[in-house]
């Protein structure tokens, strides 16, 4: 972007400047409740995703035997994590009022973050079509067929690319090989050596970028491109993935009533999504803004230098503005939200929907890992703990959006969301360098 275009949005958003200089920020969405939801995008198929996800929950058991105490559904519990209140107080010097709640997706099961619904979804919904397409199952059949020899040898004729930080590749590289896809993930510079390492043990092949997360998708898109029988996952502009996140909305709308957790005009919703390239928290604040309506308040947390979907969104420009023109790296240590652009699909869906965004530094997200750690025996990775910085945002800096919704008064009724990601598949030993990280 030239200089002077940037020079022009520093006038016309002084928030630009702060972000910038490094200073953690919190900006609320004006336009919230101007804009319309965007027809592109229905809620029929996040309903389609959830009969569909039920239909391979034979599959999954079979496959996946670590999904048989859930009868094949991918979900998290939601934890109560007040014992927490007391450290993020204290380390944000605010006074958090409201019940405090985990939603666990670090321990989602099959690959562990909130990648797993989407990234699994897409690639079963693919699986499913070949298969009806050449007439080897039948819509009433039991899915459990899949998990055979001959449907892995069908598959096998058939390619699945993604580009990927890491988590997405994950569940795609895992659910992909076991149906008996050939599967590559190409994964950019950020992505950890340990989820390299474990995709190829699974049998992917895996095509490291020295650049980011965009050259690495937008190689995967080419190569993808050149093979008709190669499926492209595309993080960016995917609809089905869109889909698979927001079936977490209809689950969690249950785990919330068996909880007797009340969500009304008096009892407000706060949601704090870490957001990368923006699918996974885009699709779960759709459903939950279905669900919910203006009971609901939805952030997404970035980290200092990769606030793609903040800049985007603030300025309209979606991604046609990368972290990179205002002057930052796009370095993070959390590696599934090192973005440098946000998906303009998610970004325009979004501008109805949710409240705000803010920044965290790094520094914070290995404070809160040990934290949450040492409180709650609960590992999750960097990535995870932007959602933890969330209602410290919101009390430190989100006063004039209380007032604005007249919810000033309500926050002692009020729940707080943190929605958890990556975790459960780190190894031993990456997790004691995260525990000891200065």
């Amino acid at each position: 972007m030239e200089k002077e275009r940037v020079n022009q949005l520093y006038q016309q958003y002084p928030l630009l400047k702060e972000m910038a200089s490094l200073k953690c920020v919190l900006w609320l969405n004006q336009y919230e409740k101007e804009h319309e939801l965007v027809e592109a995008f229905t809620f029929d198929k996040v309903l389609e995703a959830e009969q569909r996800l039920k239909r391979f929950s034979s599959y999954l058991k079979v496959a996946f035997p670590e999904t048989e105490n859930c009868d094949g559904i991918i979900e998290s519990e939601i934890k109560d994590i007040s014992s927490l209140r007391h450290w993020m107080q204290h380390i944000g010097d605010v006074n958090i009022q409201g019940k405090l709640l985990l939603k666990c997706d670090h321990a989602l099961p099959i690959s562990g973050s909130i990648k797993a619904r989407g990234g699994i979804y897409e690639v079963l919904k693919f699986a499913e079509h070949l298969a009806l397409e050449h007439q080897l199952i039948r819509l009433e059949d039991n899915y459990s067929i899949f998990h055979s020899e001959s449907f892995r040898k069908f598959f096998n004729q058939y390619k699945i690319a993604v580009g990927s930080t890491g988590n997405l590749g994950l569940s795609i590289g895992m659910i992909g090989a076991k149906l008996g896809f050939q599967v590559t993930v190409h994964m950019s510079a950020d992505a950890k050596e340990w989820k390299k390492q474990l995709l190829r043990h699974k049998g992917v092949e895996v095509i490291e970028y020295a650049s980011d997360y965009s050259k690495a998708v937008e190689e995967g898109r080419k190569q993808a491109e050149l093979d008709p029988k190669c499926h492209f996952i595309d993080d960016e502009n995917s609809q089905d993935l869109f889909s698979g996140y927001a079936v977490a909305a209809l689950r969690l709308q249950k785990q919330l009533k068996d909880a007797n957790i009340i969500i009304d005009a008096n009892h407000p919703l706060f949601v704090y999504l870490p957001c990368g390239v923006g699918g996974g928290p885009g699709g779960v604040a759709y459903g939950l803004k279905q669900l919910y309506g203006e009971h609901v308040h939805i952030f997404f947390g970035e980290p200092l230098q990769s606030p793609c979907m903040l800049i985007g969104m603030m300025t309209g420009l979606h991604d046609n503005i990368s972290v990179v023109d205002i002057g930052l790296n796009n370095k993070t240590e959390a590696d599934g939200l090192a973005v440098g652009r946000a998906s303009k699909f998610v970004g325009k869906i979004m501008e109805p929907i949710i409240s705000g965004c803010y920044t965290v530094d790094d520094t914070f997200l290995f404070e809160s890992l040990r934290a949450l750690n040492g409180i709650e025996q609960i590992f999750a990775e960097p990535s995870a703990h932007a959602g933890v910085y969330g209602p410290i945002s919101l009390f430190k800096r989100g006063q004039q959006y209380l007032n604005r919704y007249q919810l000033l008064n309500k926050m002692e009724q009020a729940t707080h969301l943190i929605w958890s990601t990556g975790g459960n598949m780190v190894p031993m030993d990456q997790r004691q360098q995260y525990l000891q990280k200065i």
